[in-house]
């Protein structure tokens, strides 16, 4: 285990302390047949299906909004519909007096701190004084009836002085203070080598990247259920869930252990599922009312309430020789974090360090900036930071390419970093690194043909932008080619304690595994069995459900479960394998190397042992627990230097559009993706995750954009809002999986989700600018903007 410093662990037999009971409902490992007789039938490098994929297929999984208990009520938040306003007063007395409501809560009914926030506790549970952006939770009602709920508070009048809002992140450095933090959220200023170095060819850029919406499936909903002792238990799709129980616990007044957070079923995250204020809101009420209160928002409350993309400016300016090699990168970049901090200090972290992409820059002069306005939150959404920069940084290397006359991956193939060299940020990419590989991977895969030149073909219509009859005329469809290089880091940054904890079980045949992580899709439950199968030989493994009676692991973002709690249970595994071995190993004069365990059977290097791991175990129950915790990192200094990043991840994308150049239209005809990921861990998940992300990357490059007037959401639902779906996905073809393990991680494995969102809009606009031959410097791309006919 290589570079796992830190590890600890305890176990024993049953009995002793720290295990944890086992719940009743727990999830069970389905085996499928191999592939080839030559593929392993248990643990790591099988893909074994999802225990919950059918039921979610056939919509019998249990989520939040299918809850029920005894005596339950209905929950309603009433929001703001300004941008900005100050609240003069609020009277509750209609809502209250209305039959069948409950209760009615504000600002000042909130018992412990009215303030909350995943990096800075600065948004309020309600506004009290200020309204910062449209749809600012103000009051709550309880009632025993959705409706009565929701019609009681529209029922609640509230008196605002209406404010000139701040939505332009341009202005906010010289707006009045939106907040007693003031506007600037963050300034990190990077200076890596010689101000003064120029390059012979210097291009310049503006871009502007959108609010893509995380848009997650299902509905976000929550039930609060109040406890004999005073305390809460929350049942919720939390992707953090210790981190939402200590946020319910402050705004409560409540002690930490007398609040609960059940994880139920997740439909699928991007990022955070909930809206922790949903939370906070049940709570409160069922404490007030005694009774279990369930909310399940509306499409447009989560549109409205929970965190975006940030919608971020950059400038560029690259300089290189005469050879398209780099000398020298300047950029400034501005995000908007909307009207509260929540991650965007660790967003502008990332956007300012992987500034310059996966090349070598020996110079690089970064200005980062991130702004409060009175726009909707921006917070964690997958690739944050990493993504916006990437459009940027992809979009200079085209303007190089095409200001030197270089074929625009070959232009890349000359910068491209590898494993020892170092970021802007001082820091020595110690990881792997074949960007050169993924990039020469994706160049070289054959293209796809040409649609065919017969425009009554009715049979190719569907291949035109914009679907059936979707382009004015076949003859001005254009198709181009663009490639992406991009990068993200692994765990959480600058000095963030990334510790996991799982315990391991085992009784007769059967494996149980504890741990907090999340499963938000990512399938960690389903590695979680592979670990167990891989070092236990067992093939019955179950893991138990999510609550915050266990120790804690962490958000389940940047694929720190499949590093730190992964991690956790193989280190937790072994330990519990030892002492399976050790009393046959003493008994047969042998040590426990010597011994195998595999398919449920325990045998001997030299087969003079062999019986089954119950028969070992002769009615025993062993358990393990322990800790993985990655090396530490450091917070970049006034400098923007530092080794803030536990490990990187890279990714090449090249797509192929066809462009109606008349209309604007596009359609993404192809993409082909490589990618390093230390190694497979589950074939068939690793897959999907890359063909999802990818797809991801496709609606943040075409069609995903929240749009705001003045800072008001134009029509939050999803009917205006488009995602990509089945009809606009093209063909992804994974082209390559460098299997190239990172010794510091926990089989070798790295991110996989999130860098193919990094990375595949920039190629999309890449692809874009070759058909058209326009700078394309804005994501989602607009009609206008890929429409030549327009430019007179």
């Amino acid at each position: 285990m290589t570079g796992m410093g830190g590890m600890t662990g305890t176990g024993g037999m049953a009995g002793g302390t720290g295990a944890g009971d086992i719940p009743a409902s727990v999830t069970t490992a389905t085996l499928v047949p191999p592939a080839t007789p030559e593929e392993p039938l248990l643990g790591i490098g099988v893909s074994l299906p999802s225990t919950d994929a059918a039921a979610k297929a056939q919509g019998t999984f249990p989520y939040a909004a299918d809850l029920w208990a005894e005596g339950l009520l209905w929950a309603a938040v009433l929001r703001s519909p300004h941008p900005h306003a100050r609240i003069v007063s609020i009277d509750t007395s209609a809502a209250a007096t209305m039959p069948g409501v409950r209760a009615v809560v504000t600002h000042a009914d909130v018992p412990g701190e009215n303030r909350y926030g995943r990096g800075v506790a600065d948004r309020p549970v309600f506004a009290s004084d200020l309204v910062r952006h449209h749809g600012e939770p103000i009051a709550a009602v309880a009632a025993d009836h959705p409706d009565t709920a929701r019609l009681a508070a529209a029922a609640i009048v509230v008196e605002y002085e209406p404010l000139d809002p701040v939505t332009d992140p341009e202005q906010a450095f010289a707006a009045e203070p939106l907040h007693p933090d003031g506007n600037l959220v963050r300034h990190i200023p990077l200076r890596f080598g010689d101000p003064e170095a120029v390059g012979e060819v210097v291009v310049e850029g503006l871009y502007r990247i959108g609010r893509q919406d995380p848009a997650p499936i299902g509905a976000e909903a929550a039930l609060a259920v109040p406890r004999p002792d005073g305390g809460v238990e929350i049942y919720t799709a939390s992707t953090d869930p210790h981190a939402d129980r200590d946020l319910v616990a402050a705004c409560l007044g409540l002690e930490n252990d007398r609040v609960k957070v059940v994880v139920t079923g997740v439909p699928g995250a991007m990022g955070d599922r909930e809206d922790p204020g949903i939370q906070l809101a049940l709570g409160l009420l069922a404490l007030r009312t005694g009774h279990p209160v369930k909310l399940v928002a509306t499409r447009e409350e989560s549109f409205l309430s929970h965190p975006h993309r940030h919608p971020t400016l950059l400038r560029y300016r690259h300089h290189a020789d005469a050879e398209g090699k780099l000398v020298k990168v300047e950029a400034q970049i501005l995000m908007d974090g909307g009207a509260y901090a929540d991650s965007s200090s660790d967003a502008l972290a990332a956007a300012v360090a992987f500034a310059c992409g996966p090349y070598v820059v020996p110079h690089a002069f970064v200005e980062g900036w991130v702004v409060r306005t009175n726009n909707p939150p921006s917070g964690h959404v997958r690739g944050e930071g990493a993504m916006q920069v990437c459009a940027a940084y992809e979009g200079q290397m085209d303007k190089l390419a095409e200001r030197l006359g270089l074929d625009p991956a070959e232009l890349r193939m000359r910068n491209v970093m590898a494993t020892g060299d170092v970021l802007p940020t001082g820091q020595t990419v110690t990881c792997p690194a074949p960007v050169a590989e993924l990039l020469r991977a994706v160049r070289d895969y054959p293209l796809p043909a040409l649609p065919k030149d017969d425009p009554d073909d009715n049979e190719d219509d569907w291949l035109l932008p914009g679907g059936p009859d979707g382009a004015g005329d076949p003859g001005a469809v254009r198709r181009g080619v663009g490639y992406g290089v991009g990068m993200v880091h692994m765990l959480g940054a600058e000095g963030a304690d990334e510790v996991s904890t799982a315990t391991v079980k085992v009784s007769g045949s059967v494996a149980t595994v504890i741990c907090a992580a999340v499963e938000t899709g990512q399938g960690f439950a389903t590695l979680a069995r592979q670990i167990v199968q891989e070092v236990l030989g067992i093939e019955e493994v179950h893991v138990a459900p999510v609550d915050t009676d266990q120790p804690p692991c962490g958000p389940a973002a940047h694929s720190r479960h499949t590093w730190v709690s992964g991690g956790a249970v193989e280190r937790a595994a072994r330990m519990v394998r030892t002492q399976l071995l050790q009393p046959l190993a003493h008994q047969f004069g042998m040590s426990t190397e010597l011994l195998t365990i595999a398919d449920g059977k325990i045998t001997s290097y030299d087969g003079v042992l062999s019986t089954t791991v119950a028969e070992a175990l002769d009615g025993k129950e062993l358990w393990a627990t322990a800790q993985c915790r990655p090396h530490p990192t450091e917070p970049l200094d006034d400098s923007g230097q530092g080794d803030a990043f536990v490990g990187m991840a890279f990714c090449a994308v090249r797509a192929v559009v066809d462009v109606d150049v008349d209309l604007g239209s596009v359609r993404v005809v192809e993409l082909a993706v490589a990618q390093d990921v230390g190694r497979v861990l589950n074939p068939a998940q690793a897959r999907a995750r890359v063909e999802a992300g990818v797809i991801q990357g496709v609606g943040a490059a075409l069609t995903e954009n929240l749009r705001t007037n003045a800072g008001q959401v134009r029509r939050p639902d999803l009917m205006s809002y488009a995602l990509p779906t089945a009809l606009d996905a093209p063909e992804v073809h994974i082209v390559k999986l460098v299997e190239e393990r990172d010794v510091v991680a926990p089989f070798g494995a790295k991110a996989i989700s999130a860098v193919p969102v990094v990375t595949s809009p920039a190629a999309v606009a890449g692809a874009v600018r070759a058909a058209t031959g326009r700078p394309v410097n804005r994501l989602p791309i607009r009609p206008q903007t890929a429409a030549v006919a327009s430019v007179s």
